[in-house]
């Protein structure tokens, strides 16, 4: 296919699809959570709804490490992807169950037990996915990497390919899902739940030409044989516990504080993140150069963690804002409120040749930015989208509803500082890690995008504008994000140099 693989077209619509589903249920999941029961909702505060969405999205980034652990030791990289590409169509159709339920039969008489099958169904389906997630996720894109050999040129190529259908998928699934949730919001879940399903056949059917690639893992003793059954006997059970206590905690069996638990998470992600770091720095046999770039990684761990939970306020936030303080109507009809989750992908189609381009065209001239000063640039602009959003937030205050053009300005400045700063993270990565601390830096990176997504959901409880106080506040709880966003960035920009000293050889 123009001189790359055949399996990586069978990759790039697997991953496609996969993110269809992903991003279909992600416009969703914060606007199902917020509706009344009455109008087919679960009637959650903002204040849980945000906590829940932090808490998903968060397990989705932190299970690809245990995700891809499991891959490496017991299935191997291909039957993961197969196998956690079922969980999470399993996981969509979950979701969509109290829909087909009224499909079946008349359910006046038990709107009740609808209810509570509505919402146990959801927390499990959640789990499902995110359990799915994290086992296909960072394997499929460990599958493209053994496509090419080392040192082929064409292997970023083959990446860019790859991620073109990332955004694709991005791109399609919150209209698609979002048009069929206008009729009932479980619609909009099997939709996403049949992405999956579609991914799953067309992976299977060309599956020939993943020959040699992803195998399973080899086992050549009897020693090897026994260690696999006793880690899948391990897995099994530990599994099962979880899953078992989740379940217990999200139907209610147990009382729990949703918003606590995603505030203690975040709490124990940081400590793990600091303490392990603070480890590999003091006691991990490294020499005096490979410390300072640890330590570099350590500072933009936490520059990271603070700018994806400003991004990533899209799904949540942002999407809230769309929903209840946006004119949405057109010639009499009234957008959905998910199709503004395909802006930001649609901006990344877009503009990514064109920052791809410059970063060249500097680079010949020798104007290219340090890679913090790219994480800066990342972060004020950043800053300068929620700007944007102040002064739409002003207007909502003001009892009047926001022009659609407040939020198209936003996603696109927060486009910019993605593509600033998310590939110049994880290539930095690569280059600062110490050999035997790849992946394990790799690692540490997800798990800043995990933490930073947990607060992004914790911090759209507290923003979104649900009650009439709330409302009042939101111009001073946007005005917060843009001082600490734009105020990082400026102490990047000045930490910049001795950062770069720290850094060495790595620009």
């Amino acid at each position: 296919m123009f001189g790359h693989p055949k399996g990586l077209m069978t990759l790039f619509f697997t991953e496609m699809w996969e993110r269809f589903s992903y991003y279909g249920m992600r416009a969703l999941l914060i606007l199902f959570m917020t509706t009344a029961i009455i109008d087919g909702g679960l009637g959650f505060d903002d204040k849980t709804s945000g906590a829940i969405y932090g808490l998903y999205t968060m397990g989705v980034y932190l299970l690809a490490l245990p995700g891809g652990w499991f891959a490496d030791r017991l299935f191997g990289l291909k039957k993961s992807v197969w196998y956690g590409g079922i969980i999470i169509a399993i996981g969509h159709f979950t979701m969509a169950l109290p829909g087909v339920m009224q499909l079946l039969g008349d359910t006046s008489g038990a709107k009740d037990s609808l209810s509570s099958l509505d919402t146990n169904s959801f927390y499990i389906g959640l789990i499902l996915i995110t359990m799915g997630t994290g086992l296909l996720k960072p394997n499929i894109s460990s599958i493209v990497g053994q496509l090419y050999p080392v040192g082929s040129s064409k292997r970023d190529a083959g990446f860019s390919i790859f991620y073109m259908g990332i955004n694709i998928g991005a791109l399609i699934a919150p209209i698609a899902c979002s048009t069929l949730a206008i009729y009932d919001w479980h619609l909009g879940f099997g939709l996403a739940g049949l992405g999956m399903v579609f991914g799953l056949i067309q992976y299977k059917m060309s599956g020939k030409s993943l020959e040699g690639y992803g195998e399973d893992i080899q086992l050549l003793t009897e020693k090897d044989i026994r260690e696999r059954g006793r880690l899948k006997r391990i897995l099994f059970g530990i599994g099962a516990v979880v899953l078992l206590l989740l379940v217990i905690v999200f139907m209610g069996l147990i009382p729990v504080n949703v918003s606590a638990i995603a505030g203690a998470s975040g709490t124990i992600i940081a400590i793990v993140a600091v303490v392990y770091l603070g480890y590999v720095i003091l006691f991990g046999g490294l020499n005096l150069d490979e410390r300072k770039k640890i330590g570099v990684i350590a500072i933009l761990f936490l520059f990271s963690a603070l700018f994806w939970s400003g991004f990533e306020q899209a799904g949540s936030t942002l999407n809230l804002f769309a929903e209840r303080f946006t004119d949405r109507t057109i010639f009499g009809w009234e957008i959905p409120a998910g199709y503004f989750q395909s802006i930001n992908s649609m901006f990344i189609i877009i503009f990514a040749p064109f920052f791809g381009a410059m970063w060249v065209w500097l680079g010949r001239r020798n104007l290219e930015p340090s890679s913090p000063l790219k994480f800066a640039m990342g972060l004020i602009l950043l800053g300068m989208g929620f700007m944007v959003m102040y002064f739409a937030a002003k207007i909502a205050a003001a009892g009047d509803l926001a022009a659609p053009t407040w939020l198209i300005f936003t996603y696109m400045l927060h486009t910019f500082g993605e593509l600033s700063l998310s590939p110049v993270g994880l290539s930095l990565v690569t280059k600062l890690a110490p050999a035997k601390y790849g992946g394990q830096m790799m690692g540490i990176w997800f798990l800043s995008v995990s933490l930073g997504n947990l607060f992004a959901g914790l911090i759209a409880g507290e923003a979104s504008g649900g009650t009439e106080e709330a409302l009042s506040q939101m111009p001073a709880q946007y005005q917060i994000i843009v001082l600490t966003a734009i105020g990082a960035g400026i102490l990047l920009l000045l930490l910049s140099k001795p950062i770069r000293r720290l850094m060495g050889n790595v620009h």
